[in-house]
């Protein structure tokens, strides 16, 4: 059984994973066929095209790897639920936009598994809190 040398977590966006810099300058030392990280990645989060995906990569004393992905940040999905490019400089007094009930339990829903929440409740508290500390107001 191959032994884990190294951990690394990367943030890509989904299905346009290329050997060039962050990516390469990242995954070259670590010994790894880069073009074959590109491919699986890409492969496998084609229908996620737009989001952006953490990617938890496990490299081997052979030289093997292995990835998980995961959900995309809680912001992202924030973002997307409500059709704006960003979040506010100076959250506590400007604001961009309010998130609804429907769409907090939408985001808190789709995020769930990467959460430490035992159930949806929660899970809409803490996607609240990143709502709130982005200049979101939660109705």
């Amino acid at each position: 059984m191959a032994e884990i040398v190294k951990k690394i977590k990367l943030q890509i966006p989904a299905g346009k994973a290329t050997p060039a810099p962050p990516i390469g300058t990242v995954l070259g030392p670590a010994g790894i066929n880069i073009g074959d990280f590109v491919n699986q990645f890409n492969d496998q989060t084609r229908e996620m095209m737009g989001d952006i995906i953490p990617v938890k990569l496990f490299i081997y004393d052979d030289r093997s790897f292995t990835f998980t992905l995961n959900k995309p940040p809680a912001s992202r999905l924030i973002l997307k639920a409500l059709g704006i490019p960003k979040g506010s400089g100076k959250p506590n007094t400007s604001k961009v936009g309010k998130l609804t009930q429907e769409q907090l339990t939408a985001v808190a829903t789709e995020k769930m598994e990467d959460l430490n929440a035992k159930d949806i409740e929660q899970a809409k508290k803490v996607i609240a809190g990143t709502a709130r500390s982005m200049g979101v107001d939660v109705e």
